[in-house]
């Protein structure tokens, strides 16, 4: 199908897995205030419009959970987190500073990089989340307060095609965090993996973690991260992952989806968001199964904005020295 800007036509690109321009017009047209209107009412969304305010709140809904998943005398509290941002340092200070016990936890995280023949990155190179994830968490919180060694888990080259068994050995997840990314991927989990389930939903829905070649638009968003230099690097990003799959965010009992960090950096966002939350549930939009589960996805204020492809007129002023 093809896309019309003002008077000219044109055809989506090859390379995308969606190219349905009119499904794009449409939900780019979503204001902001209907945007949290979905007549699943299973899958909420919320937006927290000051961006202070949502990173605490995410940072609060970690350790909240945490805090009461032992008060209420739970043996296990499992969780897969989502790649590291700097709000990790604040949620284990949090930690500390209220003596939380975490020997209860245990974590999955969802992905890590690997080399060309899917080898994951080591836990001591400074790119990889794992590496990031001790620095900003694990190894700030308390010893005698951290969960021990052997729940925190990571998918690598030697575990990842058992790591969704790992998880629903342990009953699944009690809450998947995550994002979506700029494809509309979950965790490393590509548009190009579904395309063998375009009409089989629930097939798609048991695919488990696996190594999978990174989607060229995940290279690019990943290129302008501080891990990449924030340069726009794209010949810095490992080329693919260890990655969950969608049949640990079916096996787990709440998803929660948050998008915006960095916002001032991210509002592509805006439209991915838009295309995963009221676009057609489909493998070639991963986070799009967020529609059909026990999800939620918060947004702060910047990203649930109103998409513009609107250009304007640029005033151009030159000023040459007497």
């Amino acid at each position: 199908m093809s896309n019309s800007t003002g008077n000219f036509e044109y055809q989506l690109s090859q390379y995308l897995e969606l190219r349905d321009a009119e499904v794009c017009k449409r939900v780019r047209a979503i204001k902001k205030e209907d945007i949290t209107k979905h007549p699943n009412k299973n899958f909420k969304i919320k937006v927290i419009e000051n961006e202070l305010a949502f990173q605490f709140a995410y940072v609060l809904d970690i350790v909240s959970g945490i805090k009461r998943a032992l008060e209420e005398g739970k043996k296990r509290y499992v969780l897969i987190l989502p790649a590291p941002n700097p709000n990790y340092a604040l949620a284990a200070e949090m930690i500390n500073k209220l003596n939380i016990p975490c020997h209860h936890v245990w974590t999955f995280n969802m992905d890590e990089y690997a080399d060309q023949d899917g080898n994951t990155a080591p836990k001591d190179w400074k790119g990889g989340f794992q590496y990031w994830m001790y620095h900003d968490f694990f190894d700030r919180i308390k010893p005698e307060l951290r969960m021990p060694e052997n729940q925190i888990n990571f998918p690598n080259t030697k575990n990842v095609n058992d790591y969704s068994k790992m998880m629903e050995d342990l009953g699944g997840a009690d809450k998947c965090y995550g994002g979506i990314g700029w494809c509309g991927h979950i965790a490393f989990f590509e548009p190009h993996l579904g395309r063998d389930y375009v009409n089989d939903i629930e097939g798609y829905l048991e695919l488990g973690s696996r190594i999978v070649d990174l989607h060229l638009i995940t290279i690019c968003q990943n290129s302008l991260y501080a891990d990449a230099g924030s340069a726009g690097d794209w010949s810095w990003v490992p080329p693919k992952a260890a990655t969950i799959g969608p049949r640990d965010l079916k096996n787990s009992k709440l998803v929660s989806f948050w998008n915006g960090f960095g916002a001032g950096e991210s509002y592509w966002q805006r439209f991915i968001t838009r295309l995963a939350a009221h676009g057609p549930v489909t493998p070639l939009v991963p986070a799009s199964i967020l529609q059909i589960l026990n999800s939620e996805l918060i947004l702060s204020g910047p990203i649930a904005d109103n998409c513009s492809t609107e250009t304007s007129e640029r005033k151009v002023e030159i000023n040459f020295p007497d």
